[in-house]
């Protein structure tokens, strides 16, 4: 490593503590260009309204801290692999739900992510 005159140069090494569930929901609804709103936005572009209930943003930070856990720990990135198979059917046959409102509960997350969640080989792979 080159060495400038009056200068040192340091290795910086830094220690990063997990994401919470508290800290993956703020992540999802707290910022301005948060994914929900993205992908609400996306969405609103083939004529479909989406809308989270707390339960489902509750339920979708706690499947990404739990898959965090399992497997490799991304961080935040988790929620947009997660984000992108909870939508997954509705993004790919958005022509057939065009007008309609798709709210997105608890139980629409379990039913869509469950086996995935609980499966570390499924997640491993898929999110």
């Amino acid at each position: 490593m080159p060495q400038l005159p009056g200068r040192l140069f340091f290795p910086i090494r830094v220690e990063l503590a997990s994401l919470s569930v508290s800290d993956f929901e703020q992540i999802l609804t707290n910022t301005d260009a948060c994914l929900t709103r993205q992908y609400e936005a996306l969405l609103a572009t083939e004529g479909i309204r989406l809308q989270f209930g707390q339960d489902a943003i509750k339920r979708l930070a706690e499947i990404a801290f739990s898959v965090n856990g399992k497997t490799e720990n991304i961080g935040a990135r988790r929620l947009h692999t997660v984000m992108e198979k909870l939508l997954e059917d509705i993004s790919y046959h958005a022509s057939k739900h065009s007008g309609e409102t798709i709210v997105i509960d608890a139980a629409y997350v379990d039913k869509r992510l469950k086996d995935l969640s609980q499966s570390e080989d499924l997640a491993r792979y898929v999110l």
